[in-house]
C-alpha cells in the first residue's frame, strides 16, 4: 500500500514538474524596445523558439529547472532557470547591448547558421566599400571591371558567374539581378546599396531553398537594410587618385513606434588609370519605419543611384610586354558608360497570431544602362576599331507575399513549420541594343536591337518538422515563365514569344547533436534562366537549365569563442554560360560538373580581438568535353579569405584583411592562364568621443595583380594576324585614404 502511494506521488511531481509554457517578452535595456528575432533555447532539452515582432514567445514543454538561454547578436546572452515563479506567466526579459562575438550565436537555433557567423564578422568589421558587400561571404570571390561603373564579376564555388549569372541577390525582397540584360543574363549591379545601411546579410549556397528562385544555383545573397539609426553620422574620405567619398546618415523621425532616415554618398575618383577615370557616382535613400510591437511592421524605402565613368578597359598582355603601354595604359581610352536605378519598395509584416504571420514585398524599378567597351580593338574592323554600345531601358515591377504557420504536436515536444507563398516578376525592357560605334559618337552597326518582356510567376511550399535533435525540410518550387521580344532589326514586324514552367523539389535534413554541434544533409534542384533574346531565337538551347546540387557538412563550436564549418558538395549544370570576349556577351554551353570541399573557421580571441578565415576547393569540369579540353573557363578551384579585427581596444578599431585566388585556366584546355593573386587590405581608426579619425589601405603590400582576366583574340592596330592570349584588368595598386566621421 505504502509502495503504491508513493508511486502515484512520484507521477503527481512528475506531472507537475513538466508539461509548462514558458512566456515572455524580450526588450533591449538601454530603451526598452522589443526584440525580434532573439533565440529562445532550452539548454536542458533542445527546444527552441524566436521572438516574434512583439518580442512575444512561447516555449512549451519546460520543466522546473530547465535552463533556458537567450542568443542574440550584439547582446548579452541571459540564461534563466525555471521555477514557480516564472511558469504560466508572461516573463520580461531585458537583453544588455555589447560588442558583436561569436557567443552570442547559437548552433543549433536555426538550419542555415552560417549567415549568424558571417553577420558576427559584419558588425565586427563593418564594409567600407559597396565592393566588400559580396566579399562578405565565406569562399566568394569578385573582380572589379571599371572601378565600381560596371557591376563586380563574381566567382563562387567553381564558377565564373560572371556578373551574376548563378547567383540570386536581393536587398529586402528587391531582386539585384536582372534578366535579359543588355551585358549579360542575370546582371546585379549593387552599387545603388550605401553600404553603411547593411544590417545584416543572409545567404546560403547551393539550390537548396524554396523562397529563392532564378539564379540560385550557386547560391544567394540577401541583404537587410538598417530599419533606424542609433544616430546620425556624417564622415569624409580623401585619398589618392584625386579619390573622394562623402557620407552622410540623418534621422528625420524618431519616436516609439515610427522612425524614419535619409543616408546619401558621393564618390569621386580619377581612378589608377593613365587615362583619368573622371568617376562619379551619386546615391541617396531614404526609409521610414512603423512598429506598433505587436502584430504589425511597415516599412516603405526609396532610393536612387546614378553613376557615370570613363573606363580604360582590358589590355593584352603584349602590348605591356612589348612596352606599347604600361599597366594601368588603355589601347582605346573612350571606353566607358552611365547608369541610373531608382526604386521604391514597401515591406509589410502582420503577426496573425502567436503561431502565424504573413510577410508581403512589392517593389519597382526604373533603370537604365548605356556601356561602350572594346574588346578586341582591330579585330572586326581595321579602319574604325570594334568598339560596341549596350543600352537598354528598363522597368521593373514585382510583388511577394508569403504564410508562415507553427504547430506543436505531440504535447510540444514536435514542432511543424509550414510557409506558403505566392509572387510574380515583371520586366520591361525598351530598346535593349548591341551596336558598333566610333568614338562613343557615331553609329556603325546595329547587331541586335529590340523589346523585350519577360514575366515569371511564382509559388511555393516549404515544410520543416523538427523533433527532439532533428528536422526534416522538404519543399517545393513552382516556376512560370513567358519571354517575348520584338526584333526591331526585322525588315517586317517580328515578334515572338515562348513560355516555360519547371517544379524544384528541395529536401533538407539537419541534426543538432548538441548546442555546439550541428550536421545536415541538404538536396535540391535550382535553375537559372536563359536570356529571352536566346530563348526566343529558337536555337535548341535549355529555356530553364537545372541545377543538380547536395551538401553535406557541419557546423561546431568546441568553445563559446571558436566556430567551424566545414562541407563537401556537388553541383551538376545543365548548361553552362561562358563569357565571349569578341562579342562581349554571355552564350550558353554545355552540361558541367563541379565537386568541392568548404572549410572555414571564426575566432573570437578576446572580446576585441576576432580572426576569421575561409578556405574553399572546386574541382569544375565540362561533362561533354574530351580529356584536357573539359576546363570550365577562369572557374576558379583553389581560394581563401580572412582577416582579423580589433573592436573597441582603448577607443581603436580596424582590420587586417587577405584575399586569395589560386592560378585558374582562361580556356578550355588551360593553353591560357589566368594568374592568381594575394592581396591584402588594411583599416584602422581611433574614436574619441563622438569623432573618429581613419585609415583605408587597399593593397598594404603594393602587389601588382590583375583583378579581371579573359581569354580573348584581338588585334592591335600596327599587327596583320591576331593573338589570342590573357587582356586584363590591372588590380589596385598601394591606395591610400583618409577618414574623418562625427556621430550625434
Amino acid at each position: 500500500m505504502v509502495k503504491n502511494i508513493v508511486i502515484v506521488i512520484a507521477l503527481f511531481m512528475a506531472t507537475i514538474a513538466s508539461g509548462h509554457n514558458f512566456k515572455g517578452i524580450v526588450t533591449a535595456v538601454n530603451d526598452g524596445v522589443p526584440l525580434e528575432g532573439v533565440s529562445v533555447y532550452n539548454k536542458t532539452t533542445g527546444a527552441y523558439v524566436y521572438t516574434e515582432v512583439s518580442g512575444k514567445f512561447e516555449l512549451g514543454d519546460v520543466s522546473l529547472g530547465d535552463t533556458v538561454i537567450f542568443y542574440h547578436i550584439g547582446y548579452e546572452n541571459f540564461k534563466l532557470v525555471i521555477n514557480n515563479s516564472n511558469i504560466n506567466v508572461t516573463v520580461p526579459i531585458a537583453l544588455k547591448i555589447a560588442n558583436a562575438s561569436l557567443d552570442q550565436v547559437l548552433i543549433s537555433s536555426k538550419s542555415n547558421v552560417l549567415s549568424n557567423l558571417v553577420n558576427v564578422d559584419l558588425k565586427t568589421d563593418p564594409v567600407k566599400s559597396s565592393q566588400e558587400l559580396l566579399r562578405k561571404i565565406p569562399g566568394l570571390v569578385i573582380g572589379q571591371h571599371a572601378g565600381g561603373g560596371k557591376a563586380e564579376q563574381i566567382f563562387l564555388r567553381g564558377f565564373d558567374i560572371d556578373h551574376g549569372t548563378d547567383i540570386a541577390i536581393n536587398v529586402d525582397g528587391l531582386p539585384v539581378n536582372m534578366v535579359s540584360h543588355a551585358h549579360g543574363q542575370g546582371y546585379a549591379d549593387l552599387h545603388f546599396i550605401i553600404p553603411e545601411t547593411i544590417d545584416n546579410i543572409d545567404f546560403g549556397k547551393g539550390a537548396y531553398y524554396a523562397d529563392k528562385g532564378n539564379f540560385n544555383t550557386a547560391g544567394y545573397v540577401d541583404f537587410k537594410t538598417k530599419t533606424t539609426l542609433k544616430e546620425n553620422v556624417v564622415s569624409l574620405e580623401a585619398g589618392q587618385f584625386n579619390t573622394v567619398r562623402a557620407l552622410s546618415m540623418l534621422k528625420l523621425l524618431t519616436s516609439k513606434k515610427s522612425n524614419a532616415y535619409v543616408a546619401s554618398t558621393l564618390n569621386l575618383t580619377d581612378g589608377v588609370f593613365e587615362s583619368p577615370q573622371n568617376f562619379n557616382r551619386f546615391n541617396i535613400m531614404g526609409r521610414y519605419n512603423f512598429n506598433n510591437y505587436k502584430d504589425q511592421e511597415l516599412s516603405v524605402t526609396l532610393s536612387h543611384f546614378q553613376s557615370k565613368w570613363e573606363a580604360s578597359g582590358q589590355i593584352p598582355e603584349r602590348a605591356v610586354s612589348q612596352g606599347l603601354i604600361n599597366r594601368f595604359g588603355a589601347i582605346d581610352d573612350t571606353e566607358g558608360g552611365n547608369t541610373s536605378r531608382s526604386n521604391i519598395w514597401v515591406n509589410h509584416k502582420k503577426q496573425i497570431d502567436a503561431n502565424s504571420n504573413l510577410t508581403t514585398t512589392a517593389y519597382i524599378s526604373k533603370y537604365d544602362f548605356e556601356l561602350f567597351s572594346n574588346f578586341t580593338f582591330f579585330l572586326e574592323d581595321p579602319v574604325n576599331g570594334d568598339q560596341i554600345r549596350q543600352f537598354e531601358d528598363r522597368t521593373l515591377i514585382g510583388a511577394h507575399t508569403t504564410y508562415k504557420h507553427t504547430l506543436h504536436i505531440d504535447d510540444h515536444n514536435a514542432r511543424l513549420n509550414y510557409k506558403l507563398g505566392a509572387g510574380f516578376r515583371y520586366d520591361d525592357v525598351n530598346d535593349v541594343q548591341l551596336s558598333r560605334t566610333l568614338n562613343r559618337r557615331t553609329l556603325l552597326e546595329r547587331l541586335a536591337f529590340g523589346d523585350i518582356d519577360e514575366t515569371n510567376a511564382f509559388a511555393f511550399a516549404d515544410l520543416s518538422y523538427r523533433k527532439n535533435n532533428w528536422t526534416i525540410n522538404p519543399s517545393l518550387r513552382l516556376d512560370y515563365f513567358t519571354f517575348d521580344y520584338v526584333d526591331f532589326l526585322s525588315e517586317t514586324f517580328d515578334s515572338r514569344s515562348e513560355n516555360e514552367s519547371l517544379l524544384s523539389p528541395k529536401l533538407n535534413f539537419t541534426y543538432a547533436a548538441s548546442p555546439q554541434t550541428q550536421f545536415y544533409l541538404k538536396t535540391g534542384l535550382g535553375f537559372h534562366s536563359n536570356d529571352t533574346r536566346v530563348v526566343t531565337a529558337n536555337t535548341g538551347e535549355d529555356t530553364l537549365p537545372r541545377a543538380f546540387s547536395a551538401d553535406l557538412g557541419t557546423v561546431l563550436k568546441p568553445t563559446t569563442k571558436l566556430a567551424i564549418n566545414a562541407a563537401i558538395w556537388s553541383l551538376f549544370l545543365e548548361q553552362e554560360f561562358v563569357y565571349v570576349g569578341d562579342a562581349a556577351i554571355v552564350e550558353p554551353s554545355g552540361e558541367t560538373q563541379r565537386l568541392g570541399v568548404d572549410f572555414g573557421v571564426r575566432y573570437q580571441i578576446t572580446n576585441w580581438l576576432h580572426l576569421n578565415t575561409d578556405i574553399n576547393y572546386t574541382y569544375a569540369r565540362s561533362i561533354d568535353a574530351p580529356n584536357g579540353e573539359d576546363f570550365i573557363p577562369l572557374a576558379p578551384d583553389l581560394t581563401s579569405t580572412g582577416g582579423i579585427t580589433i573592436k573597441n581596444f582603448k577607443r581603436f578599431s580596424g582590420g587586417l584583411n587577405y584575399r586569395y585566388i589560386k592560378d585558374r585556366p582562361a580556356n578550355e584546355d588551360n593553353s591560357i592562364v589566368a594568374e592568381g593573386y594575394f592581396v591584402t587590405d588594411f583599416n584602422l581608426n581611433y574614436n574619441y568621443n563622438k569623432w573618429t579619425i581613419g585609415l583605408i589601405i587597399e593593397n598594404l603590400l603594393d602587389t601588382d595583380w590583375n583583378e579581371t582576366q579573359f581569354a580573348t583574340e584581338s588585334r592591335l592596330f600596327n599587327e596583320e594576324n591576331p593573338v589570342e592570349e590573357i587582356h586584363f584588368t590591372p588590380g589596385t595598386p598601394f591606395f591610400l585614404r583618409a577618414k574623418i566621421a562625427v556621430r550625434f
